[in-house]
């Protein structure tokens, strides 16, 4: 048995990418797994400064949290672009060879930016998870939508480059991709704009050909969260107690898990 790979990425940032991942890390870690994580966009390094910081406030405070393995893979330096291409692949095939075979997940955070260590990570991936936030500036990522009637015109680059690398899979040792598209960030009021880009999410699962699942609320405790490293799941282990909304954000974490089929209902 090798791990399945999980990979978080887009070509958008700011769409709550490290925080999905980080939270699907740790779920997975307490649910008992071996897992790992490699992170592709080494120039912005969000999800190495995230476990890096875990990592401080776990010697700092002298707690026992999971903590999963990681590997930082930059942007080659050598001149020529088959060069640096070559590199990069060896780099990061080196991480992911090493960590399959002793883990039961490898999570690869992907830049939010369309390059090569981004394409290839996707090609590798046994489910896909693509974080958009509750916008069509962010829908316009996935196909190009008719503004007066909500009818999808064509699929985006991102999606003909997520088909492109289903195809590179596939040929490499006939492995599908499960593609999940999560809706971060959504309001818990009702708008217009939230039922009108839930109308059309739905409309795309079936035309470009992935699943879609909620994601996770708009709220701050997620962006305050960062400095010391820790997500929802660990807040009853640091020795603070869980607010009624903080135990419903959790909730929200592991439906996340269960629609991924990462984890089964006890």
């Amino acid at each position: 048995m090798v791990a399945r790979v999980v990979v978080v990425g887009n070509e958008k940032g700011g769409s709550g990418k490290s925080t999905t991942s980080m939270h699907v890390l740790i779920g997975l870690l307490l649910e008992g797994g071996r897992v790992a994580a490699i992170d592709l966009d080494g120039r912005q390094r969000t999800l190495s400064r995230y476990l890096e910081n875990r990592r401080d406030y776990i010697a700092r405070h002298g707690l026992r949290l999971a903590m999963p393995d990681f590997a930082t893979i930059t942007p080659s330096d050598l001149p020529s672009r088959d060069a640096a291409e070559a590199d990069e692949a060896e780099r990061f095939r080196a991480a992911l060879d090493g960590f399959l075979p002793h883990h039961d997940f490898v999570l690869v955070d992907c830049p939010g930016a369309d390059t090569y260590l981004a394409r290839l990570g996707h090609s590798f991936a046994d489910i896909l998870i693509t974080p958009v936030n509750d916008s069509f500036i962010d829908v316009d990522l996935l196909a190009h939508v008719d503004p007066e009637n909500l009818k999808v015109i064509r699929p985006s680059r991102y999606s003909a480059m997520v088909w492109e690398q289903r195809k590179q899979r596939f040929a490499r040792d006939r492995g599908n991709i499960d593609w999940v598209v999560i809706r971060n960030r959504v309001s818990h009021l009702d708008a217009r704009n939230k039922r009108n880009v839930g109308q059309v999410l739905k409309a795309l699962e079936k035309r470009v050909g992935f699943r879609f699942l909620p994601g996770l609320s708009e709220r701050v405790i997620f962006r305050e969260l960062f400095l010391s490293g820790l997500t929802l799941l660990d807040l009853d282990k640091t020795g603070s107690g869980l607010s009624m909304a903080q135990a419903a954000a959790r909730q929200e974490v592991r439906n996340l898990m269960l629609g991924l089929n990462l984890i089964t209902e006890n």
